[in-house]
């Protein structure tokens, strides 16, 4: 075993060395759409594509990670970044509100028969006023606009704490849990050292 690596007591409690963080991760998955009334946009709201604009896409992709330690799109390479968005089977699409950019939708369909729910968040302050459940009903009525077999999504304990009931509510079914250990992106300056301090930096 080397210095990277912790075996894992599934019978109890297992030490992390300094600097990693930990999280339970819950897949779910939707085989039909439920039967529910699409919701309609309130006020101002428009799903406005990203495209390829990545210092938009990034900007929101912060604004509403940072709370929950959001990192993967942070540290991907533009080049990478851009071969995602620029892909015609990633839709990616910003909520606005005739002002600002307050939810993100990610749709991948790179996968034949099946698509995957890639992102879904909102900035802070804009929870509980329905702008998740345009969205979500917005991701489902999307993704079996196409002929596919299974709708899917993961999401861990460090996301809000509401977002696994949402998913379970929305009509997605768990099927496969996971522990996953990542450095802190806090300590490598990939994000502020203030941001979720419902996790504290240890180290």
């Amino acid at each position: 075993m080397t210095k990277s690596q912790t075996a894992l007591n599934l019978d109890g409690y297992t030490d992390l060395p300094p600097g990693k963080i930990a999280s339970i991760v819950t897949y779910l998955e939707m085989r039909s759409p439920p039967p529910s009334s699409p919701m309609e946009a309130q006020g101002d709201w428009s799903l406005q594509p990203l495209g390829n604009d990545r210092d938009r896409y990034r900007t929101l992709y912060r604004r509403i990670g940072e709370p929950w330690l959001w990192f993967s799109r942070v540290v991907m390479p533009d080049e990478e970044l851009a071969g995602i968005l620029s892909n015609p089977k990633v839709e990616a699409y910003a909520l606005n509100d005739g002002q600002n950019d307050i939810g993100l939708l990610e749709l991948d369909f790179r996968s034949g028969g099946e698509v995957e729910l890639a992102f879904l968040g909102l900035v802070p302050g804009i929870i509980g006023k329905g702008a998740g459940r345009f969205l979500m009903s917005e991701a489902i009525r999307r993704a079996f606009a196409q002929p596919i077999d299974r709708f899917f999504v993961h999401t861990c304990s460090l996301d809000h704490p509401a977002a696994l009931a949402f998913y379970i509510r929305s009509g997605f079914t768990p099927y496969r849990r996971a522990i996953e250990v990542a450095d802190d992106p806090r300590l490598q300056g990939l994000l502020p050292r203030e941001c979720a301090p419902q996790v504290p930096v240890l180290g």
